[in-house]
Formats: C-alpha cells, sequence, structure tokens
C-alpha cells in the first residue's frame, strides 16, 4: 500500500467515528436502508460462502491475523523510535479499514430502530404484570417439564447431540416467521467455535464473527443451553445487535420450536430473567415464587451455575467489563447486563396475545 493511500485511510479513521455518531441519530435510516436493505444482502451473500463449511471460517480468520500482527509488531518494533511516523501509519490505516469493514458487514445495526418499536408491543411495565406473566411462564413451564420426566423433582438431559441441537435450532425461526415475516433465516451458518475453552474461561456462550457473518456457539456450555443459545446467535445474524433483543428474538423462536425440549428450553430460560427481575424489586415474593416452580427446573438452573462457577477466573470479570464497555460505546446502554429491557418484552408480547 503506497504511503499516501495508507495516510488518507488512516486520516479516514476519526471522520468514520463522526459519521457513526451522527448516524446514531437516525435509527429509522438505518433499519430501512441498512438493518433491512444492505445488511440483508451483505449476511446471505456470507451465509452462502462459509456456511456449508463444516468449521469455523471466522476462528481460523482470527488466528491467522493475530499470528500475523504479533510476527509484524515484533518484527517491526525497532521502527516506534527511528520511523515512528510511517510505523503508526502502518498499524493507523489497517484499523481504519477493519473499523469500516466491522460497521458495514455488521455493526450497524448497533444503531437500528429498538426491537418493541419494529414489533410494534410497548416498553413498561409494572410489577404486577410482571408477576402475573411470571405465574404464567411458571405454569407452562412446569407442565413441559411434566411432559418430559415423569417426576418433576428430575432434571431435564438433552437427547440429542450438541450437533444435533444447532441443526434443529432453524427450525424455530421457521415458526416464529409466521408471526414476523422480517425473521426469516434461510441458509444455516452455525459452527462450534474451536475456541471454546477460551470462550468459556471469558464467560461467553458464543459469538458472531462479523467478517463471515458465522455464529460461533461455544462447544463446552450444557446441552440444556444450546436450543436458546443457538437460537440467539441466530438473532445476532439476522441483524439484531443489541444483547437483550437477541435474547428475545431466541426465547421466542426456542419456544415456538416444534421441539419440545427447544419449548422447554425457551420457556425456562424466559422464566429465569423474569424470576431475577422480580427478585430485584421484591426479594420475598421471588422466594414465594421459586417454591412453584418444579425442583427439575431448578436442578437445571444449578447445573447451568455450577458450570460457570467452575470456570471462574480473574479474566472472566476483565473480558465482560471490557465487552459491556464495548457494547455501551455502541449504543448499547445498558452493556451486557440490561436485563430488564428483554422481560419487558417478554411481559408485553405476552400480554399482548391472548
Amino acid at each position: 500500500m503506497r504511503k499516501h493511500t495508507k495516510l488518507i485511510i488512516a486520516l479516514s479513521l476519526p471522520l468514520q467515528i463522526v459519521l457513526i455518531k451522527v448516524l446514531a441519530n437516525y435509527p429509522n435510516f438505518v433499519e430501512q436502508y441498512y438493518s433491512n436493505g444492505i445488511y440483508q444482502w451483505i449476511s446471505k451473500a456470507m451465509h452462502v460462502v462459509f456456511g456449508w463449511v463444516p468449521f469455523s471460517v471466522g476462528d481460523i480468520l482470527y488466528t491467522v491475523a493475530t499470528i500475523y500482527v504479533l510476527r509484524w509488531l515484533y518484527k517491526n518494533r525497532k521502527r516506534l523510535r527511528t520511523d515512528t511516523k510511517n510505523y503508526l501509519l502502518d498499524i493507523l490505516a489497517p484499523i481504519s479499514l477493519a473499523y469500516f469493514a466491522f460497521h458495514m458487514m455488521w455493526a450497524f445495526n448497533y444503531y437500528r430502530l429498538p426491537l418493541h418499536q419494529s414489533l410494534n408491543i410497548e416498553n413498561e411495565y409494572s410489577t404486577e404484570q410482571l408477576v402475573n406473566i411470571t405465574k404464567d411462564l411458571i405454569s407452562k413451564t412446569n407442565l413441559i417439564h411434566g411432559i418430559i420426566k415423569e417426576h418433576d423433582t428430575s432434571m431435564v438431559i438433552m437427547p440429542y447431540t450438541k450437533r444435533e441441537l444447532i441443526a434443529l435450532a432453524p427450525r424455530g425461526y421457521t415458526q416464529l416467521t409466521k408471526e414476523y415475516p422480517n425473521l426469516t433465516y434461510s441458509t444455516s451458518s452455525l459452527k462450534r467455535s474451536i475456541y471454546s475453552l477460551p470462550l468459556t474461561y471469558m464467560g461467553f456462550s458464543g459469538y458472531l464473527n462479523p467478517f463471515t457473518n458465522e455464529a460461533q456457539i461455544d462447544g463446552l456450555i450444557p446441552a440444556y443451553k444450546y436450543p436458546t443459545t443457538t437460537s440467539h446467535e441466530i438473532a445476532h445474524q439476522l441483524g439484531y445487535a443489541a444483547e437483550n433483543e437477541a435474547n428475545f428474538i431466541g426465547a421466542m423462536a426456542a419456544m415456538k420450536h416444534e421441539n419440545i425440549y427447544f419449548n422447554y428450553s425457551g420457556y425456562s430460560f424466559a422464566l429465569r430473567h423474569c424470576l431475577n427481575d422480580i427478585y430485584m424489586r421484591d426479594p420475598l415474593l421471588y422466594q414465594e415464587l421459586l417454591m412453584t416452580v418444579n425442583i427439575g427446573v431448578l436442578k437445571n438452573y444449578e447445573e447451568t451455575r455450577l458450570f460457570w462457577q467452575s470456570y471462574e477466573n480473574l479474566s472472566e470479570s476483565f473480558f465482560k467489563n471490557t465487552y459491556s464497555g464495548f457494547l455501551m460505546a455502541n449504543n448499547q446502554k445498558g452493556g451486557i447486563e440490561s436485563y430488564s429491557y428483554i422481560v419487558a418484552l417478554l411481559v408485553n408480547y405476552f400480554e399482548s396475545r391472548p
């Protein structure tokens, strides 16, 4: 790359940042022309190119890029003092290109309309509404659990391999599309990440590679979590960047799935979020409601808690805080822990249905 070209590309970085901040004020524009326009073509093309590959191309690209960067930094370490200007240009130009590609290929979705507006449901809810929906979710979760297990004290164990659960996940969107046509999912691109162990130690169940649009699933998490985790990552592929929105869409896809094990995972996932919100408002009421949940359901919650507890380490807080800061810098004010919004979506969705 010529020096003059590098300079132009490097100097475009602050201009890109300013333009994106301006674009954040026009969510209707982003929704119409990017999320429901350009991005649809980009994601479909990426799925056609990479979806059929049995391994994670994005993980391989990250590996190669990391090795190349570390090698380059080592080989050019002396240039920081002897050729500072060109050294910085050689770093800033690729960063500027990566920043442009990141937003053009996926991240503009951070600035689209909030999900409650695009789905035409409310965003506010009272404690009374929350309690009513939580009681309904308890009944439905217990009912599904009772169909699967003979005893209400038995934990649900998935009768499928994790690979089979990944393959089954898109069928939930086939059902969800009947209600929301814009959530159509075609040409699957779902992979188990080759970096499952590092992902687990960082506290993440999966992630979307924005440069290949592959959904990466942590291969170590309990199989019970696979239906909602995979459905969550599909929501990201559909262009819903916010974690809480992807949680809601993923839960709905699992709840509407034709498979009862997906239904169980989806309903128990939604229930856990509502119970957590009640605990924040009224711990005594939380304990009262928790006593009505089948012990087998609570054992699945405990299974997940113990799994993550077994991988707890000092770096987890660092990575989660870093990611939360990244989200807040990208128009997600609540960061990674913005639970109340998914509860608002759940409460108002179910209240609007007979």
